[in-house]
């Protein structure tokens, strides 16, 4: 079994630092991109407080990168011009970024509770306040607390 397993791992690199340099470049995309298309038409969609749970998680800087890798598609899907429907039709433009980022909080619920804003934060989702997620802790735990 192990020889069939390394024959067909043959030719790849699957130590994983390949993978992470492609999360980098990915996830600078991110933090470049995100705030800016939030402010733009978070005030329009429903699904703009899972967003902000994504980001917030993608933010955490105790998270480990291989669990970000998934979150970080989603939210590149989200911010793209380049979309199944693109975002110019009003209202369907959106659907096919509503059914990933639903995919994604459905498949991540567990692990983004934390990081959902509290009915004490305004209900326009405002990022100012998360530029420096990487040391501020995530609102309802410390910094470093494991997310239950």
């Amino acid at each position: 079994m192990d020889k069939e397993l390394n024959q067909f791992f043959e030719g790849y690199d699957i130590s994983g630092e390949r993978d992470e340099e492609v999360y980098r470049r990915q996830s600078r995309q991110v933090r470049d991109q995100f705030e800016d298309k939030l402010e733009r038409v978070g005030g329009k969609l429903r699904f703009a407080q899972d967003l902000l749970a994504l980001y917030r998680y993608f933010m955490d800087a105790t998270v480990p990168w291989q669990r970000k890798t998934v979150v970080v598609a989603a939210l590149l899907y989200f911010i793209s011009p380049l979309d199944a429907i693109p975002d110019l039709a009003p209202l369907v433009g959106y659907l096919d970024d509503l059914g990933v980022i639903l995919a994604v909080t459905k498949f991540m619920a567990g692990e983004l509770a934390a990081y959902y804003p509290h009915p004490s934060e305004p209900a326009k989702p405002s990022t100012g306040e998360m530029v420096n997620r990487d040391t501020a802790p995530v609102r309802g735990r410390a910094a470093g607390e494991p997310v239950a």
